[in-house]
């Protein structure tokens, strides 16, 4: 690898991202289950532009540190760095910040694993 595999996705909060809406509390803040889907975004936008023909990439493996509330209004960046390649597994150091006024403020970290498939294929054997 020498040259970083990485991208950054932007993301503001809305009502329908809160932990309210998506069923994980009752706080109209960012819900855990929004932001890790964001983070698994960012390592699809990381991976995808390097995957031959046909293939995708699956999650297979996620862990996410929860740190900070982000309220309605507030805009995350989302960065997904890869951090280690053996065949077809790929892992990502993710993290979510706060930009804006409270910007740089880590609310979350974590790892995400991806596996790189055939899409024909992978879709085959269910």
């Amino acid at each position: 690898m020498s040259t970083p595999v990485h991208a950054t996705t932007s993301h503001e909060v809305t009502e329908a991202d809160t932990a309210l809406a998506v069923g994980s509390g009752s706080l109209p803040v960012l819900g855990t289950p929004r932001l890790l889907a964001w983070a698994e975004a960012a390592t699809c936008a990381a991976i995808d532009p390097s995957l031959p023909e046909g293939s995708t990439s699956v999650g297979t493996r996620i862990e996410l540190e929860h740190r900070g509330a982000s309220p309605v209004g507030a805009t995350l960046e989302v960065t997904a760095i890869l951090s280690h390649v053996d065949g077809r597994l790929h892992r990502f150091s993710v993290a979510a910040r706060h930009t804006g006024a409270s910007g740089g403020k880590v609310v979350a970290s974590g790892e995400v694993t991806r596996v790189v498939v055939d899409a024909e294929r992978f879709l085959s054997r269910l």
